[in-house]
């Protein structure tokens, strides 16, 4: 069994999800059921989603989670793009959410890479 809890990826996704917690409680209430709930879900799919993984038996189920959630990690990225370009987010919010996923993106690959 695998301890997620002490990994930086997971750790830095967590705090991920709490960014876009808070950024999103800013944007209208009529984004409630769209952007809101869509950029939350797949937030949350990448700390759960290492977390899983970290649970299974074989190295390929545990590189499946992996990439699940780094798929879910350029979500994030997109729908990012999309709240800045819909002028949900400013481009300052955007920017600091985009270079902490950044570093996600990179320790996710560095940890698929590794496995393989």
């Amino acid at each position: 069994m695998r301890n997620f809890r002490n990994w930086d990826v997971w750790q830095n996704s967590r705090i991920l999800v709490k960014e876009i917690y808070l950024v999103t409680n800013g944007f209208p209430n009529e984004e409630k059921f769209g952007m809101i709930s869509q950029l939350r879900r797949a937030a949350v799919s990448i700390p759960t989603n290492i977390a899983e993984g970290a649970g299974r038996n074989t190295q390929k189920d545990f590189r499946h989670f992996l990439n699940v959630a780094i798929g879910s990690a350029f979500e994030v990225e997109t729908l990012l793009i999309l709240s800045a370009d819909v002028e949900l987010i400013s481009i300052t919010q955007f920017e600091e959410l985009l270079s902490s996923l950044t570093v996600i993106q990179k320790q996710l690959n560095a940890f698929i890479t590794k496995l393989n």
